[in-house]
């Protein structure tokens, strides 16, 4: 053992070494030289680490929205979520990533940068722009799958996968160039005004939230799920433990969602791991607590819910917040998500698993507080930003999926007939049983 740490000192203090004769020289000249390349070889494995953290979110959002949902419905919800990642690279490889972060003259959307032309090849090409692309994918196909669970149990399969592409390859990527262009080539129109939203409490989450309240209202209710006088009718979901589970594997991928944002390996993911998890945990004590309040039980639904809720609230800020101010988000979306999911119920609008709730209602509150609660100071300038990057999400995404989703509807059709919701989209849409001999139709 001995001789070995004595080797490895030696080749420590050697300079170069002959070998043969001939001096192999170091290809890097200086201390400097070899910390920055040090660096940067880190922040590429960071971010794809990061990366791959966010891809293992889609796992957690297949359980919690199978979870959520009757049996019938668990084949579909996962081939919902495997389609919404596996064409959603493709639609966001081929036009989505160029629209968020391709060169822009107007702040509007970028106008190259399509299939990846911006990466000219392993000689010429810059590296990074892989890296970047990879990271940003998982974010595309993360706002996509958060629509899936609201529409889930009476979506046609085909119409849904055209929702899916047009999503990450359009209405994703225009908004998430306002907001983040200048990240890579862009420059986009609501950045310049000082929009704070670090890892896309707005640009991710409320995107999906209202591009799910635009396709449930479109959609309407599940059959059953509302009476004749207006009455609130509960559909359990069939596989609690699964949901829990899905939110663990959600709150674990936020830790590369939140400090990957980065896209740096140094010292500034600490404080942003710290603030995520606070506010994630105080979402769900206070989502609990409100709960049990107004039930007189504390539900597990709303408590895994309110989790979910302060992962989305701290998304915005969690780089520009202290960690005191984390809890306060975090127990405001608690409450928050708890009180939407009970109004939009009362509105008849069904969304099985609270997507609209706990992605729009609670990204939007999320992007106020990273104004309110921002370390360098808060002014009537940064509030009204904030307030304009909100209202401007919604009409976007709300619009922009309304539409989609009645265009769908009028052509391919949206919704299944009545029967096959009865007999269940799984066995309709795919030929198959999630529970195969021990299905039944609830």
């Amino acid at each position: 053992m001995k001789k070995v740490i004595w080797a490895l000192a030696l080749l420590c203090l050697i300079p170069a070494v002959a070998l043969g004769g001939e001096e192999i020289v170091p290809t890097i000249s200086t201390n400097k030289e070899a910390i920055e390349l040090l660096q940067t070889n880190l922040n590429f494995v960071w971010t794809l680490i990061a990366a791959s953290l966010v891809f293992f979110m889609q796992a957690g959002f297949a359980m919690v929205e199978s979870g959520f949902t009757r049996a019938k419905s668990a084949v579909n919800i996962m081939m919902k979520n495997l389609m919404d990642f596996s064409m959603g690279s493709i639609a966001f490889w081929a036009v989505g990533f160029g629209l968020m972060f391709g060169s822009t003259s107007t702040g509007w959307f970028g106008t190259d940068g399509f299939f990846l032309s911006g990466w000219t090849g392993p000689e010429t090409g810059d590296p990074w722009i892989l890296a970047f692309w990879m990271f940003q994918c998982v974010f595309a196909a993360t706002a996509a799958t958060i629509v899936s669970g609201a529409v889930a149990e009476r979506t046609k399969f085909t119409g849904y996968l055209i929702y899916s592409i047009v999503l990450c390859a359009v209405i994703y990527p225009i908004f998430g160039s306002w907001a983040w262009g200048s990240l890579l080539n862009g420059n986009g129109w609501l950045e310049g005004l000082g929009f704070i939203d670090f890892a896309g409490s707005t640009v991710v989450h409320s995107v999906g939230g209202w591009a799910a309240l635009a396709g449930a209202i479109v959609l309407g209710p599940r059959l059953g799920k509302y009476g004749k006088n207006g009455e609130v009718r509960a559909i359990p979901g069939h596989n609690i433990p699964m949901a829990a589970i899905g939110v663990f594997i959600l709150w674990l991928g936020w830790f590369g969602f939140n400090p990957g944002s980065t896209t740096t390996g140094d010292s500034s993911i600490a404080m942003i791991f710290v603030t995520t998890n606070l506010s994630a945990a105080c979402g769900a004590i206070l989502a609990m607590l409100t709960s049990w309040i107004m039930f007189k039980k504390p539900d597990i639904g709303m408590s895994l819910n309110g989790a979910l809720a302060g992962l989305v609230g701290i998304t915005a800020g969690c780089a520009n917040v202290s960690p005191t101010s984390a809890t306060i988000i975090g127990a405001i979306s608690g409450v928050l998500v708890v009180l939407s999911v009970i109004t939009i119920d009362k509105m008849h609008i069904d969304d099985p698993v609270g997507a609209v709730s706990v992605h729009g209602v609670c990204g939007a509150w999320g992007t106020l507080a990273a104004g309110l609660f921002n370390m360098g100071g808060t002014t009537s300038k940064i509030m009204i930003t904030q307030l304009i990057g909100i209202g401007t999400c919604f009409i976007w995404a709300f619009g922009a999926a309304f539409i989609l989703f009645k265009v769908i509807d009028m052509t391919v059709g949206l919704r299944i007939s009545k029967e096959e919701e009865l007999q269940g989209v799984d066995i309709v849409e795919h030929g198959a049983h999630a529970y195969n001999d021990f299905q039944t139709l609830n």
